[in-house]
C-alpha cells in the first residue's frame, strides 16, 4: 500500500520556519496503531491524516505518542495539500473533526481558519506548574490548555520552564503569552506530555489567546507571533462564539509511505 504524504511548513511563506506538519491523504481509515505509528516515526509535533467524506473531510491529527482534539497549523497544511495539488472545486473547506466542524478558505495571502473560541477562565493553579515555569506568570487561566499572563515580551524570550514538571500536569500544553513589542501579542507553547517539549506555531493555542488579548486589548483584529526558535505569524480576528486565523503555508517535500500489504 502507497499513501501520499506531505511536508508542509506553516504559519509561514518560507521553508525551515513556521512549523512543519506531515500530511496523510487517505482513501479510507487505517487502525488507530498504525496512524499512531506513522505519527511517531515521522517524529513532528503534528501529522495529519484525512479522508474524503461526500462535500467535506474528516480529519485528525496524531502527536508522535497520541492524538489530540484540535490542531491548527496541521489544519492549515492539509488545506494548502487539498486546496493545491487535488483538485478542488470548493471555495471553502469543511473538515469534520473531535472539535466540531472546522472550515477553511483561501484568502488573498494564506488561509482563513474558521476555529471554536475557548475563552480562558480563572483556575486552581497547581502548584508544579508554577514550580514549573521561570520566571513565573501574573495570571494563571485555564482552557483546554493553561495559560499563562505576563507583563512583557522579554519575560515569554527568557522563560525557561522544568519539562519534568510541566509533563505531570493534566493538560494537553501551557500557553505562556505577554502584549508584544512590534504585534499585538506574543506566546510560546509546551506540551510535554504529548511528547512535544516546545510547539514552534500552534494555532490551537490561538483559539485561547484570541478571546483573550481581544478582550484585554479592545481589539477585536490583532497580530501576534509565536517565539519559538522557528518563529511563526499570525493573524487573529474575534468573532464570539469563533475566531478566525490567517496563516500562510509552504510545502517542504511529497513523497510516499510503503506500507506492507
Amino acid at each position: 500500500m502507497k499513501i501520499p504524504m506531505f511536508q508542509v511548513d506553516a504559519f509561514t511563506n518560507t521553508i525551515f520556519c513556521g512549523n512543519p506538519a506531515a500530511v496523510c491523504v487517505l482513501d479510507q481509515w487505517l487502525e488507530d496503531n498504525v496512524l499512531q505509528a506513522i505519527a511517531a516515526e515521522n517524529n513532528l509535533s503534528e501529522t495529519a491524516f484525512v479522508v474524503a467524506k461526500k462535500d467535506r473531510y474528516h480529519l485528525r491529527w496524531f502527536t508522535p505518542v497520541s492524538e489530540v482534539d484540535l490542531c491548527g497549523h496541521a489544519t492549515l497544511a492539509t488545506a494548502h495539500i487539498l486546496f493545491r495539488y487535488f483538485q478542488i472545486n470548493q471555495k471553502r473547506l469543511i473538515f469534520e473533526t473531535q472539535s466540531g466542524e472546522l472550515y477553511v478558505q483561501a484568502a488573498e495571502s494564506g488561509y482563513r481558519l474558521n476555529f471554536p473560541s475557548w475563552k480562558p477562565k480563572p483556575c486552581k493553579v497547581p502548584d508544579a506548574l508554577l514550580q514549573a515555569l521561570n520566571p513565573k506568570p501574573s495570571v494563571v487561566l485555564k482552557t483546554r490548555d493553561y495559560v499563562c499572563v505576563y507583563e512583557s515580551e522579554v519575560e515569554i524570550v527568557q522563560q525557561i520552564p522544568d519539562m519534568g514538571l510541566l509533563k505531570t500536569l493534566d493538560v494537553t500544553g501551557i500557553i505562556v503569552t505577554a502584549p508584544g513589542d512590534e504585534v499585538d501579542f506574543v506566546s510560546r507553547f509546551f506540551a510535554p506530555k504529548e511528547g512535544i517539549p516546545e510547539d514552534p506555531v500552534t494555532g490551537s493555542a490561538h483559539s485561547s489567546l484570541t478571546p483573550y488579548w481581544s478582550e484585554h486589548l479592545s481589539k477585536k483584529e490583532m497580530i501576534a507571533k509565536q517565539l519559538s526558535k522557528r518563529g511563526g505569524n499570525l493573524l487573529c480576528k474575534d468573532l464570539g462564539d469563533r475566531v478566525e486565523i490567517v496563516g500562510e503555508a509552504v510545502v517542504f517535500f511529497h513523497g510516499e509511505i510503503y506500507l506492507q500489504d
